[in-house]
């Protein structure tokens, strides 16, 4: 598997929640495909330079959510999924955070142009 993690650790997510939002996403374009098999914990924990613990608790979260399985002596594998319930799922989690951070920049007296334009500029990097 050739999959790309970013982690950031100033990032407002967890880094569980950071892998497995990007794995949910590789699911949904389809760079993970059903049946393909995910790297082993401990390599994943390896090549992010994180905590088993932590890659743990996403494979955890990425089973409980039906969108990869434990294969018992082989590892985890890409589930058959359904990518518009899933995307449908992500857009309404980005609608929340979206409405958390418009709330935010009200409060910091901030002008929907000015949000749009940090917004724009952040967008591009």
């Amino acid at each position: 598997m050739s999959l790309k993690i970013n982690i950031l650790p100033q990032g407002t997510l967890a880094i569980y929640e950071q892998i497995v939002l990007q794995m949910k996403n590789a699911i949904v374009t389809g760079e993970l495909k059903s049946g393909e098999a995910m790297p082993s914990i401990r390599a994943l924990a390896a090549d992010l330079k994180v905590s088993v613990i932590t890659t743990k608790r996403a494979y955890e979260e990425l089973e409980k959510e039906g969108l990869i399985r434990s294969v018992a002596g082989k590892g985890f594998y890409v589930c058959e999924y359904n990518t518009d319930y899933l995307r449908e799922k992500q857009l309404v989690m980005l609608e929340k955070r979206i409405s958390e951070i418009i709330y935010d920049a009200k409060s910091a007296g901030l002008s929907k142009d000015e949000l749009l334009e940090m917004i724009c500029a952040l967008y591009e990097n």
